[in-house]
């Protein structure tokens, strides 16, 4: 029998789905500054979170 094929199983699973609604501003707002720092929507509100969460704990 072969090995197993396909991806590799992931160190930190993503294996919640949480969904927003955005007014046009803030939209827009996430996208230029994604664009601008080549990162992804997902990755850019993850940071925003973290930075949130780090705030709290001060």
């Amino acid at each position: 029998m072969s090995p197993r094929t396909g991806r590799p199983k992931a160190d930190n699973p993503k294996n919640y789905i949480i969904k927003a609604r955005f007014d046009e501003e803030t939209y827009r707002a996430v996208t230029d500054y994604c664009k601008k720092h080549n990162i992804t929507r997902t990755d850019a509100i993850r940071l925003g979170l973290k930075l949130l969460l780090s705030e709290e704990e001060k």
